[in-house]
């Protein structure tokens, strides 16, 4: 009896992590294609927020976040996931490489207000929020020491002007979007 329900439990244990890697591989798989959906500037405007925040409140915050991960890992590895169909290792060292990797922290974040305050919809609001500052903050950061050490130097206010305060409003926008999404797919989602 004790065998029957050892095996029961790794079955279900096993469709489990499979359903995990299913759901992360298709988060990856919406950032990439997200961020491939781009208007050029100084840090290009795409879809990726959008598909960052669609994807830890639909997949949920452990999920969201290692998608997230995998999808900067891939880049960095080389695969054209990043805007532009780009990837490599000089676009996450290059000026804009610390607005990706911000994108880590907004799952971070996201996962922590979610073990704190559950999946409730003003702290998960909360959570993103900080997270996009956070975001903004290492990649400014991030794109003024390298402007810095390529070009020279550069005011903090003129660096917020190129690469924050164009997005902020359609950042939000982009969260309230997928908040909306989200509300209704998670339901669905295991």
């Amino acid at each position: 009896m004790e065998t029957i329900k050892t095996a029961k439990s790794e079955n279900v244990s096993n469709k489990t992590n499979t359903l995990d890697l299913v759901y992360t591989a298709v988060g990856v798989a919406l950032i990439t294609v997200c961020s491939w959906i781009t208007i050029p500037m100084t840090v290009p405007f795409t879809l990726q927020t959008f598909a960052v925040f669609a994807v830890l409140m639909m997949l949920g915050a452990k999920r969201g976040t290692m998608a997230t991960l995998i999808y900067v890992i891939m880049g960095a590895a080389g695969i054209p996931v990043f805007s532009g169909f780009s990837g490599g290792l000089g676009i996450i060292l290059g000026n804009t490489g610390g607005y990706i990797i911000g994108f880590i922290f907004i799952g971070l974040i996201y996962m922590a207000s979610n073990r704190l305050f559950g999946k409730k919809l003003i702290p998960e609001i909360i959570a993103m929020v900080l997270g996009l500052i956070v975001c903004y903050a290492f990649g400014t950061a991030w794109f003024m020491y390298i402007y810095l050490r390529d070009t020279g130097a550069v005011g903090l206010y003129t660096v917020l002007t190129w690469c924050v305060f164009p997005f902020i409003i359609p950042d939000l926008v982009k969260m309230a979007v997928a908040v909306l999404i989200s509300r209704r797919v998670r339901p669905f989602i295991k």
